[in-house]
């Protein structure tokens, strides 16, 4: 799949530097492309992107961590996503922009917590439970994820300089994820890593928009951050191998997003 979102970020970055010279070099007898464009109350188009979502964990210092070392780790990994725009005009330099999308994302989290048996006898706060020799399959966890993204966000743009102009945007995003297993009976002694379905988040995003003869491009990068925990902790008779070890797990991601008006 990586190789997938290279692919498709060359591919862009040549498009673009294809007309970069005649856009914003070329001045001399230019005429702005799509003059009024920008002036219509609503307008609408459609974005494709580059994604690395990670987790941001916060682990139990009991189960999580053995002195200083961290137990549980996440890998990142690059997806893509795609959705459509809506744009509110407001005044010459705000907008309300509505970008519901699909984001596919897949992520890996690796428990190292065969440690943790130490506590088998129990402790003040978790029962005593059997011991379990870890196996590689138990310490790796395939999270994969369907994220139905609703962002509604607040646009600020400087003054059109020729066939350009900059922006930067600000926002509340609510993610259902399609993929959550949140009521799966199931748990992480089965193999499964549950999340919540339902979550919520906030977007930042900085970019320029490149006025075209028929088109708007908009080369931008965007970063959200989930503001409450996403996982679902495992039965209360599974050992603490899993997701007692975590505290709290929120997405944050960083995309490369192209978008068409």
């Amino acid at each position: 799949m990586w190789k997938t979102v290279v692919k498709t970020t060359l591919l862009a970055a040549i498009f673009m530097a294809g007309f970069a010279e005649a856009q914003l070099f070329r001045t001399k007898d230019r005429m702005d492309n799509i003059e009024g464009f920008d002036d219509r109350k609503f307008s609408y188009g459609f974005f494709l992107a580059a994604n690395n979502f990670d987790y941001k964990l916060v682990l139990d210092p009991k189960f999580g961590m053995d002195g200083q070392k961290s137990l549980v780790q996440t890998k990142a990994t690059y997806s893509f996503g795609a959705g459509l725009i809506g744009k509110f005009r407001l005044n010459d330099n705000f907008d309300i922009r509505f970008e519901p999308g699909l984001q596919f994302v897949e992520r890996e989290v690796i428990f190292d917590t065969q440690s943790n048996s130490q506590y088998s006898g129990g402790t003040t706060a978790y029962p005593p439970f059997p011991k379990r020799t870890l196996s590689e399959e138990d310490k790796l966890r395939n999270v994969k994820s369907t994220y139905v993204d609703l962002p509604l966000l607040i646009e600020i743009h400087g003054d059109r300089w020729y066939n350009s102009r900059p922006y930067a945007a600000a926002g509340v995003n609510w993610m259902m994820n399609l993929q959550s297993n949140s009521d799966a009976a199931d748990d992480n002694s089965q193999g499964l890593f549950r999340t919540t379905a339902s979550n919520f988040a906030w977007s930042a995003e900085i970019g320029i928009q490149f006025y075209f003869s028929r088109f708007k491009l908009t080369p931008g990068f965007r970063g959200t951050f989930m503001m409450n925990d996403e996982m679902v902790g495992d039965n209360p008779d599974t050992p603490p191998y899993w997701s007692a070890a975590i505290s709290s797990a929120k997405t944050r991601a960083f995309m490369f997003v192209l978008k068409f008006e």
